[in-house]
């Protein structure tokens, strides 16, 4: 069937958009000289890492445990888990990591490296394990310039129950950036952190394997990884809304929408109704640094060939958005029963509210794709 006659609201995926994102983040990866370790919480489907992996060594990012899962029953084999490790799912990480060539952990804290090398001296696992850097972003990792962060990294590295894999940082911070200037001295930050904390390190005796880095602002941005040896981003597969503002990519890039259809019709107020709400767009309320009005995402036609910049998506409720005209609405453009694409401000969180995936080529859809769900 075309994309038009599918139900609403429904998420597609533009396979042609994807693909391009991917080979042109492989193709950068290769000439910064760095292996890419896509992260797949965008998408959380088989299919797209398959395709993001093309060309590099294979190995992915995740952000849950139940995406590590699937991922290793479909054939990965090399994950980083990049979120701080939770000690009481210590015995489920260990039993996965059996059934891949590497389960890569993250800590940034004494409490969790006492909790892993005591399960790995009783147990005799040794799980990988990346000290996180904060470079900026303030969420989570040590501060490269306090002396007890280059102790934890010594302590980490030199335990005999653990195998320390390098450090790894996250500039999440890019996304308040407002073009791509400020996210490449951004990313050159992001860059520099890591890299000198690592050489501190090695000042200590300490050899540091992995220098990772990612965030798709920053990457998408970035012209010299020197001393870094992966790249970590995910939202660049799709892109979105928010990255466009920001000038990661183009609205050509943007490859997750949502098909949603007109409801309603209200001209004393100059606006519409349609059926996809927060629980269909979510309520991120995107780049509002670089454009206050923004809405809830960008409107197109139901077959994406126009965009309708007079319609703004000015509020939602659970199963409702409400569009205003930013001009005097022609109602004809935009009938009751008539469908309109909407391209999210946040792809990942959008694409979270969905258990299936329509793929397109054109108006054509010509797959679907399952996500991961849960924790």
């Amino acid at each position: 069937m075309n994309l038009e006659e599918a139900g609403t609201p429904c998420a597609f995926v533009d396979l042609d958009v994807l693909e391009s994102n991917a080979d042109r983040a492989a193709q950068k990866a290769h000439r910064l000289g760095v292996r890419l370790r896509p992260h797949v919480k965008t998408h959380k489907c088989v299919e797209a890492a398959r395709i993001q992996v093309r060309g590099h060594f294979g190995g992915i990012t995740v952000s849950t445990l139940a995406e590590a899962h699937a991922f290793a029953a479909a054939g990965f084999r090399d994950i980083t888990y990049a979120v701080p490790f939770p000690l009481g799912r210590i015995q489920e990480a260990a039993d996965l990591a059996q059934s891949v060539d590497a389960l890569n952990l993250l800590l940034d804290n004494e409490a969790t490296l006492a909790g892993l090398e005591a399960y790995g001296r009783a147990r005799g696992v040794r799980f990988p394990v990346f000290l996180k850097v904060d470079c900026g972003y303030h969420r989570a990792g040590v501060d490269p310039e306090r002396p007890e962060s280059l102790e934890l990294g010594v302590l980490l590295a030199r335990s005999p129950h653990l195998v320390f894999k390098g450090v790894l940082t996250h500039a999440g911070q890019a996304y308040a950036c407002t073009g791509r200037e400020e996210a490449l001295e951004i990313a050159c930050r992001e860059r520099d952190a890591v890299v000198r904390f690592a050489e501190k390190l090695r000042a200590e005796g300490v050899p540091v394997g992995e220098v990772s880095v990612g965030s798709t602002p920053t990457f998408s941005a970035v012209d010299d990884l020197e001393g870094a040896t992966e790249a970590r981003p995910g939202n660049y597969i799709f892109y979105d809304a928010f990255q466009a503002a920001i000038g990661s990519c183009s609205a050509g890039d943007l490859g997750f929408g949502v098909l949603a259809t007109v409801i309603g019709h209200y001209p004393w107020r100059n606006g519409l109704l349609i059926d996809a709400g927060a629980l269909a767009l979510s309520k991120d309320p995107g780049p509002v640094h670089v454009r206050p009005d923004c809405g809830f995402g960008l409107c197109f036609s139901a077959d994406g060939r126009r965009a309708l910049p007079e319609l703004r998506i000015t509020g939602l409720s659970q199963e409702h958005g409400h569009v205003t005209g930013t001009v005097p609405l022609d109602y004809s453009r935009y009938p009751v029963g008539g469908k309109l694409r909407i391209l999210p401000n946040h792809s990942c969180l959008a694409a979270a509210l969905y258990d299936r995936y329509l793929v397109v080529k054109g108006q054509r859809v010509v797959d679907e794709w399952r996500p991961v769900r849960g924790w």
